[in-house]
């Protein structure tokens, strides 16, 4: 009875609708310095001469469809506890949206030094954590009419992540052209709940903990299991050791960073790499991370900086359920990646980056992305945020490498284009933080069939972010002049590839057809056929839930299967006897002894069944 009158007094002490962040929220807190503000932030480029005061009644009239613009933290006494999102009883608009010209010359360098001034300075985390920037008179700006404005927007990133920053903008910009004959509906008013009081705080944080006084050990434990399932899983499906870490280089991006931004950008039609990735049979994300990788290499080799060993890249991935409620924080994980910096050629640096990812997204399936996002929330908030504290202060970081050198995210935009009052939106930059020891993002993000890829560093780290910016734009010419010079060369031998196709459609279907023959065989193979003069490499990737293949060379594969593309079609058609193909080395397998051995009976099997 009496932990029942606890509990009911507890339930009671604070509304429902004080919410307390998350850990993976927290961690952008703990982050923050007087060197690394931690907020995203956009630079839109508005056509025309849209005016001031609409602009601001039109965020005035949205406040309502974002409650966290409203809201600001609240600490739990001596830190014990996340903090909580709270009504702001002081809150005014005008501390929030500033109006200011841009400086002449009124051109591209000026803007992007004025969105850097912007970008440098902090966020105040005693107000809600967002402000706006409306820049007016940009006239010498290139490709863009004479008297547009720019918006510099800056939300903390325990606020949103980039999919729900793509959430916010849907709702302050509108679809079509017509809304500008609409009225400006006026705001909805705000009634604030009172603020809590530090007791009554301490209460409502102590409620979580009696309602589940094991969370912590428990969040542990299911985290551990899901690490060593996952890894065994990985481990098994990839039958070769996974190092515990990946041997990431030292890099000129991976010091101390200064407090004074600096960025740049690239702009490339998404149609373009659309293309691109389709010659070359991989997504999206892998050809920008093989346009980075190439401008990555040409920065660092131009200031002799330029590793042995690959750079490895932190790619974000969301992990937003498709048809989830989409709500205003961090839904995140991580997938470190190399970046194969190590390779000149660029076909080569793609399909190793393609293989990479392949593998990355095994191990993070593998592992479960929930399981991932749980281990902030088992962090107590106290100790991370001391621990965060002493690493910048004591400079922790000079005494170990980095766990990856470089960030690189690909949040995809709206692909109609968007209006302000009937002002068309021309362009949308992405702006990231740095920290110390992790002094380079960049940030792709498409729009309206473009995609804009944004690098953001720091005036010590990276001074020329412009000259940056103009290497990755030749590292995309490069990668395209080669995918469409090697697509012309090869048009000839395209009917020639189409010839093994059933063997590959009906293997795949014997081995997907089968869970406990998928399970034997789990692993990366490598068919090497010869097509006349040329080569062309099919892996073959068998997993526990499924098969795939794709044009691609695999670098250490299981196994390795030689043979004329003619000969493996006549085999699937049993015009040739496997058996005699083999003694007359017109089909070689490479491998131990042990997996040519299981490959054999596995093709064998296959073959009998039809």
């Amino acid at each position: 009875m009496p932990k029942k009158v606890i509990q009911d007094f507890l339930d009671n002490v604070l509304d429902d609708s004080i919410q307390q962040i998350s850990g993976a929220d927290a961690a952008f807190l703990y982050a923050e310095s007087p060197s690394s503000p931690m907020h995203i932030a956009t630079l839109t480029i508005v056509e025309g001469s849209l005016k001031f005061e609409d602009f601001k009644a039109i965020v005035a009239s949205k406040l309502h469809l974002i409650p966290k613009f409203r809201k600001r933290l609240l600490n739990v006494p001596m830190n014990l506890d996340y903090p909580y999102w709270v009504d702001d009883p002081n809150f005014d608009i005008d501390l929030h949206i500033n109006r200011q010209k841009l400086p002449d010359p009124s051109n591209w360098k000026t803007l992007r030094e004025t969105t850097s001034s912007i970008f440098s300075s902090p966020l105040d985390l005693r107000r809600p954590l967002w402000s706006m920037t409306f820049i007016e008179g940009l006239d010498e700006v290139s490709q863009v009419p004479k008297g547009s404005v720019a918006i510099v927007a800056k939300v903390h990133h325990v606020m949103i992540d980039g999919s729900s920053g793509v959430g916010i903008m849907g709702l302050l910009f509108d679809k079509n052209l017509e809304d500008k004959d609409k009225p400006i509906p006026k705001p909805k008013p705000f009634e604030p709940d009172e603020l809590p009081d530090e007791i009554n705080l301490l209460l409502k944080s102590s409620q979580g903990f009696l309602k589940n006084p094991l969370r912590i050990p428990k969040l542990i434990g299911e985290t551990a299991y899901s690490f060593i399932k996952g890894n065994i899983k990985t481990q098994i499906s990839l039958k070769k050791p996974i190092k515990n870490k990946f041997s990431t280089p030292n890099t000129i991006f991976n010091g101390t960073v200064s407090p004074k931004r600096t960025w740049g950008t690239a702009i490339l039609s998404f149609e373009r790499i659309n293309t691109l990735r389709k010659l070359m049979n991989v997504s999206v994300n892998d050809m920008i991370l093989a346009i980075c990788a190439g401008g990555i290499r040409k920065y660092l080799q131009e200031k002799e900086k330029l590793p042995v060993q690959p750079l490895v890249a932190n790619v974000p991935i969301s992990i937003r359920v498709k048809g989830e409620k989409q709500e205003m924080n961090n839904q995140i994980s991580n997938m470190l990646v190399r970046i194969a910096t190590h390779i000149k050629d660029p076909i080569e640096r793609l399909e190793y980056i393609q293989e990479q990812t392949n593998r990355g997204k095994t191990r993070h399936k593998a592992v479960g992305a929930k399981a991932l996002a749980k281990m902030a929330d088992a962090v107590p908030f106290g100790l991370a945020n001391l621990a965060a504290g002493l690493y910048s202060k004591y400079n922790i970081k000079e005494f170990h490498r980095p766990p990856f050198n470089v960030t690189i995210t690909n949040v995809p935009g709206p692909q109609m284009p968007l209006y302000l009052r009937g002002h068309k939106i021309l362009s949308i930059f992405g702006l990231t933080p740095v920290l110390d020891g992790f002094g380079l993002i960049i940030a792709a993000f498409s729009y309206n069939g473009l995609v804009s890829i944004t690098t953001t560093s720091d005036a010590k780290t990276m001074p020329d972010a412009d000259k940056f910016s103009r290497y990755i734009r030749e590292s995309a010419n490069e990668l395209e002049e080669i995918i469409l010079s090697k697509g012309k060369q090869k048009d000839a031998v395209k009917v020639l590839k189409s010839k093994s196709t059933p063997f590959f459609t009906a293997f795949k279907k014997f081995l997907n057809a089968d869970e406990n023959l998928r399970k034997k065989h789990i692993g990366l193979y490598d068919f090497k056929l010869s097509l006349g003069d040329d080569t062309v490499n099919y892996q073959l990737d068998i997993s526990e839930k499924t098969v795939s293949v794709r044009k691609i060379k695999t670098s250490k594969p299981m196994v390795i299967i030689a043979i004329d593309d003619e000969i493996l079609i006549n085999l699937y058609k049993k015009k040739l006897l496997l058996d005699e193909v083999l003694i007359q080395s017109r089909l070689k397998l490479s491998s131990s002894k042990k997996n040519i051995d299981k490959f054999h009976k596995l093709l064998t099997d296959f073959l009998e069944s039809k």
